[in-house]
């Protein structure tokens, strides 16, 4: 494999911190969105729809787009969907917004989706955990080197699953100049809040537990303040409030939100695997949106579980409509 570097170690440095300024910008505005990928009822990809999804996600000015990433099923896409992905949210977010491209598997796979994100026009990429096997922090830090080797695309890495960093780890990984942040899935409060302290000053940190909001007042006060919202995929209006709540310290809105509609949401989601995507495309379908199927190995809940998801997802619009009768 041959890593050639797109642009100089200087001009890397230049990019990667005008993206992170925009991506700082972003999260002070508004949620995360991570986008899902529209599918057929056959399960063939639906890039029509998917535009028009993601046009109407975009007009509810998230912080920024993360598409193609495991809301947006990454894991079942071949390169060409995913081009064909990355190539119409670039075009549909029109350089309003930061548009973060996932990649993932092991580093020489993760290449080949990187090099793809980076012919689209994308700004950065999320690495998603490696496929399978449990590694070394040495490990762990040269599969990011050798991926910031082979693009010139900004480096988020995502700790979950069989990824997590210590902080001499994440220490080396900020040394890389084109790693700019770090989301995390493990919600160890205890050892986040050693790898906030460790990192340089501007490196971006991000709440990327299931269901960030339940979790988001707690990694706050570790300054992880900004969050993805899986929510934002079928109900922007409930983020976005949840969201202003939060800045605002409006904590009777906060936990009023909490308790009637994203406790029963992770209660029904811990029904069954694959529920965190099966379950959020479920309710976009609910309200319209055209998004279809999840593709195997994931299946669709059942009709119980959807009839209790749309008790669910009344009770959290008609929450955000009495608020705004009530302003």
């Amino acid at each position: 494999m041959r890593f050639v570097n797109a642009l100089s170690r200087n001009n890397l440095g230049t990019q990667s911190r005008d993206v992170a300024r925009r991506l700082r910008e972003g999260m002070a505005r508004g949620v995360l969105s991570f986008p899902l990928t529209s599918m057929s009822s056959d399960g063939s990809l639906d890039l029509e729809s998917y535009r028009a999804y993601l046009a109407a996600q975009l007009d509810t000015r998230p912080g920024a787009v993360f598409p193609a990433c495991g809301t947006g099923e990454f894991f079942s896409l071949d390169e060409e969907e995913y081009r064909a992905v990355i190539s119409a949210t670039v075009e549909v977010a029109d350089g309003r917004l930061p548009v973060v491209a996932g990649t993932g598997y092991g580093w020489a796979q993760s290449l080949r989706f990187a090099r793809i994100a980076q012919e689209e026009g994308a700004d950065a990429l999320l690495v998603m955990p490696h496929y399978l096997v449990e590694a070394s922090q040495d490990g762990l830090v040269e599969q990011l080197r050798r991926i910031a080797a082979g693009t010139g695309l900004p480096l988020i890495a995502y700790q979950r699953g069989q990824v997590t960093f210590d902080a001499a780890a994440l220490r080396e990984i900020a040394a890389i100049p084109t790693v700019i942040g770090l989301k995390d899935g493990h919600s160890d409060l205890d050892r986040l809040q050693r790898l906030t302290l460790a990192a340089p000053d501007d490196f971006l940190f991000f709440n990327g537990a299931a269901t960030a909001e339940i979790q988001a007042r707690a990694y706050a006060t570790v300054g992880v303040p900004a969050y993805s919202s899986a929510v934002h995929a079928f109900a922007p209006e409930i983020a976005d409030a949840f969201f202003t709540a939060l800045r605002e310290r409006d904590d009777t809105a906060v936990d009023r939100l909490l308790r009637e509609f994203y406790v029963p949401l992770v209660e029904l989601r811990d029904r069954a695997p694959g529920y965190a995507v099966a379950l959020v495309k479920a309710a976009a379908r609910l309200r319209g949106l055209p998004v279809g199927p999840v593709r195997a190995p994931l299946t669709d809940p059942g009709p119980d579980d959807v009839a209790d998801l749309e008790r669910v997802l009344d009770a959290g619009l008609g929450l955000v409509r009495s608020a705004r009768h009530r302003a």
